[in-house]
């Protein structure tokens, strides 16, 4: 297997450093995420920029979390499930909701399954996704707008998912008691 560096500020290529700065100042601490990611500064960059736009689309936070949590899921991604379960919780998705997301199954609330549906309709369909998908979509209460924010969103996941396979990324201590496994999948 070949290993990636958790990367410090002071062992990072150039450029990184202000992005540690960046996640410090939004987290505390630099994830290891970004740690791995840092091996590629304009990696890392694109990641953290593409994380603000997605957060100031026409996506509420609860919306948001279903794109990122469906993607994480889908992709089994051992990192970034425990990650965005804590994030989730900070965001107010209700532990129904939660609990559903990291087992696969069916969201309670219809507009939020549509949601979770149309996303792995994406992930699944590599975007080639059917009129009828897209109609089930925004006959649901999403728009064209929400097609292109929910695009926007698995892009982010695709970039940290496929890192944290690559790398194995270690699941920072804070997210340790969110750990789940492609067992937890039900449906």
């Amino acid at each position: 297997m070949t290993s990636f560096k958790l990367h410090t500020s002071e062992t990072a290529p150039e450029g990184a450093a202000p992005l540690f700065e960046a996640a410090k100042k939004n987290f505390g601490m630099v994830p290891n995420l970004y740690a791995v990611m840092a091996e590629s500064p304009q990696l890392l960059e694109a990641y953290q920029k593409i994380g603000a736009l997605f957060q100031a689309t026409s996506l509420s936070a609860v919306e948001r979390n279903i794109v990122w949590m469906t993607v994480n899921v889908e992709h089994e991604c051992h990192y970034c499930v425990p990650a965005h379960t804590m994030i989730a919780m900070g965001a107010g998705v209700d532990q129904a909701t939660l609990a559903a997301l990291r087992q696969a199954l069916a969201l309670p609330d219809p507009k939020n399954e549509a949601l979770r549906q149309f996303t792995l309709a994406v992930v699944r369909e590599r975007g080639k996704v059917s009129d009828a998908q897209i109609a089930a979509f925004l006959d649901a209460g999403f728009t064209k707008r929400n097609v292109m924010d929910v695009i926007l969103g698995v892009s982010q996941k695709v970039m940290s998912n496929y890192v944290n396979h690559i790398a194995e990324t270690p699941v920072d201590a804070p997210f340790k008691a969110f750990d789940w496994s492609p067992e937890e999948k039900k449906g």
